[in-house]
């Protein structure tokens, strides 16, 4: 036990914190780059291509995980599904890199990316539900301690790829990402017999299950109607799920498009210094937090796994000499221009900073059911689209450029992380304990086919931002976004008595 949850809850922690270093370190620069001119060393395509591009790339993303869950169900086992996805996307960030000698690198990579995340992601969070009892108090509290690592690693992607792909060269940006994709298989590789039987081949698994009916056979005297009842409710949580995701996902797209040309990023004078002193505490706070879980794990599990410690003790210096670079770097320059890319750190620092406080929250003060919880996820996500609205005001019909202030992109991802703390550990959690055990592979495939869809509809929708500005307005833009999954909202609360009914005592 580290931090009173099982050892194997971090070894899975910095596994997906590399992946989601990863896979969000190239997302924060695939549209910025698209977009961004040709004399920059973009492709210069209009918003409506690079927004339909991302509505196609991150909608793949989470198709894939259905058929990975399968694959890994039937055939491989978790474990060995979670390597091979890991080398697959290594391989994909490597061509990724290349794309200066040919666009067909950067496509080629693309699609790796796609096929390796099938691999990967859904197996991981199968592997997190695994280490506990479906009645352990612990489960919700674990997953988002697993929640905080997907954010540790989606912030230093984003901050560090970010800034090297746009400060320094594009094809730098997205290799770098790989680099520690590669660092996260080793890791997870070497440390694979703390997981004991969790996750290795079906015909293995089987053998353990059947070991464990001799001791506790709760899972196959199951009435089929509570079964049914409780795949219901799954059912309507991942619809909610699409709702959710269709607004938060706009991080990605119009909020990007946004960030890059109506925000105010250069800063003189004042401003400028105390930008370059936030930067560099978010810098150095989140990569000294994620140190000392580190260190937690290292004094438990080192002996026994010495090269696990050992390659993530070799990715973080590597992290801590980048960090440290960009925020001496960006302390000599006499101007301070803000990256396109920053702005979507915000919400992982913000779940870095609170996941721990709604962690303690659900345990300990107040713990509604899920659908109350899906309630006011999609409620702040809404609200979070209201202040972009009531902040672009200002803005012109049809204007292609302006400079309205940062703090309404600082506010609006402080409510989209509320938002996604009160949704999407639960949700992972809520399929987990749902779930029967030998369709779990398959229900959280389906968990992100529902983020799929929504990723495909926010990207589509994205590509609406010119249009809907030139005819309407970019605050109308926001608002339409915002009244979405607020509409959601309401119908979850109205729904609520019954399916917390047909969830059969697990809350």
């Amino acid at each position: 036990m580290v931090m009173g949850h099982p050892a194997g809850l971090f070894i899975l922690f910095f596994t997906e914190m590399w992946e989601r270093f990863s896979y969000y370190g190239m997302r924060a620069l695939l549209t910025v780059f698209l977009i961004t001119e040709i004399a920059k060393g973009g492709w210069e395509w209009s918003n409506a291509d690079a927004m339909q591009l991302y509505a196609w790339y991150t909608g793949l993303v989470y198709l894939t995980p259905l058929l990975g869950g399968l694959l890994a169900d039937k055939f491989t086992g978790f474990r060995k599904a979670i390597l091979l996805g890991a080398l697959i996307m290594t391989l994909g960030h490597a061509s990724m890199a290349l794309e200066g000698f040919s666009p067909n690198f950067f496509y080629a990579g693309l699609v790796m990316m796609i096929l390796g995340n099938g691999l990967f992601k859904p197996n991981i969070s199968s592997m997190v539900g695994n280490l506990y009892p479906d009645s352990s108090s612990k489960k919700d509290a674990g997953y988002t301690i697993f929640y905080m690592g997907i954010n540790a690693g989606a912030f230093l992607g984003m901050l560090l790829c970010g800034y090297i792909g746009e400060k320094i060269g594009w094809h730098y940006g997205f290799g770098l990402a790989g680099v520690f994709m590669l660092f996260g298989m080793l890791q997870f590789y070497f440390a694979g017999n703390i997981f004991g039987s969790i996750g290795e081949t079906p015909k293995k698994q089987l053998e353990q299950d059947l070991e464990k009916i001799a001791d506790d056979e709760d899972e196959i005297e199951i009435p089929a109607n509570i079964v049914r009842d409780r795949l219901v409710v799954v059912g309507v949580l991942m619809v909610a799920s699409i709702f959710f995701f269709f607004a938060f996902e706009q991080a990605g797209g119009s909020m990007t498009v946004f960030a890059k040309d109506y925000t105010q990023r250069v800063l003189e004078g004042n401003s400028g210094v105390i930008f370059k002193w936030v930067d560099a505490i978010l810098t150095i706070f989140p990569i000294l937090i994620v140190t000392w879980v580190l260190f937690g794990l290292g004094k438990k599990i080192y002996k026994k796994y010495p090269l696990t410690i050992i390659f993530t003790a070799i990715s973080f210096v590597i992290i801590w000499i980048l960090g440290g670079w960009k925020v001496y770097r960006e302390f000599s320059l006499e101007q301070t221009e803000v990256t396109v890319s920053w702005f979507q750190i915000l919400n992982s620092f913000f779940i870095i900073t609170l996941a721990s406080s709604f962690s303690k929250m659900w345990e300990k003060v107040w713990n509604p059911s899920g659908p109350i919880k899906f309630a006011m996820g999609l409620a702040l996500v809404g609200l979070g689209f209201v202040v972009l609205s009531i902040g672009s005001n200002s803005i012109p019909q049809g204007a292609t450029s302006a400079s309205v202030s940062m703090v309404w992109l600082i506010m609006a991802y402080f409510f989209h992380t509320t938002g996604e703390l009160c949704l999407s550990p639960v949700g992972l959690s809520y399929v987990s304990k749902l779930s029967p055990k030998r369709l779990a592979g398959l229900l959280f495939g389906l968990w992100f086919t529902a983020s799929a869809i929504a990723n495909f509809i926010a990207g589509m929708t994205g590509s609406y931002i010119d249009k809907i500005s030139q005819t309407y307005s970019m605050s109308t833009f926001f608002l339409i976004i915002a009244s979405i999954p607020i509409f959601a909202a309401v119908v979850l609360l109205i729904i609520n008595p019954k399916l917390k009914k047909m969830m059969h005592g697990i809350n």
